[in-house]
């Protein structure tokens, strides 16, 4: 399983603590939603900081780092330059809703692979965007973050939302994640614990190990169409033996 988590310079801890973090808490890897937090090595032997390379990190803590990029535009059109720019060289590619013409745009476009937090500002998620983020394989965040830091009325909204959501998502069918969302190691759950208070909310704890697991799966498909093998599904560039 695996959690999206911000890091440094985005949150309050370096990619380094929070992969750190994880594998004591038994995840088995981090996707890393800051795009300036990871610089990879230079592939000539030698490595950058380990605070900040994926291979390092990975190597040292035994957990997958994953590059990825949250996108947080004003609109569709700054949105999509994002996702244009990104997308060729980051694992998985996140656009910020909560507007209604954000989320429609995330669920509409097929480069994009995760719709997160729908729901945290003044637009909504219905059945429209249901069925279009299920026809382009866009994953829709359920964001735990607000239920576990959160309280009083604010906290009860937050599950009602995630409720509401939940029931239109799986009703069309559409594919999800779960995160908590952490800015900090602090923040960090367990899987177990995340199952936890998501059962106490009505889910149930498979359906949130899935969602956990998604993330994991997301990355391995788009590493393998990054690589400079990947043709197109089911099409892959090599040397093959012909009959005689």
């Amino acid at each position: 399983m695996y959690e999206a988590v911000h890091a440094y310079p985005d949150g309050d801890a370096t990619v380094a603590r929070q992969a750190m973090t994880a594998a004591r808490y038994g995840y088995d890897g981090i996707v890393v939603r800051t795009r300036a937090a990871l610089e990879p090595g230079d592939g000539g032997g030698t490595r950058t900081a380990p605070a900040t390379d994926p291979d390092a990190i990975a190597d040292e803590y035994g957990v997958d780092v994953v590059d990825a990029v949250e996108i947080d535009a004003d609109g569709p059109a700054a949105a999509s330059g994002a996702v244009g720019n990104r997308r060729s060289d980051r694992a998985v590619v996140c656009v910020v809703g909560g507007d209604d013409r954000l989320n429609r745009y995330a669920v509409e476009e097929s480069r994009v692979d995760v719709l997160v937090r729908p729901n945290a500002g003044s637009g909504g998620f219905n059945h429209v965007l249901a069925r279009a983020a299920r026809d382009n394989g866009v994953h829709v965040e359920f964001d735990l973050g607000p239920v576990l830091r959160e309280t009083g009325g604010n906290r009860v909204r937050a599950l009602a939302d995630l409720r509401k959501l939940r029931e239109i998502v799986t009703d069309y069918d559409a594919p999800h994640v779960v995160s908590a969302n952490a800015a900090s190691h602090l923040e960090l759950r367990a899987p177990r614990e995340l199952v936890a208070v998501a059962e106490e909310a009505g889910f149930e704890p498979e359906w949130v190990r899935e969602g956990l697991r998604a993330w994991g799966k997301i990355a391995e498909r788009n590493r393998d169409r990054l690589s400079g093998d990947f043709i197109e599904p089911g099409v892959r560039r090599g040397r093959y033996e012909t009959e005689r």
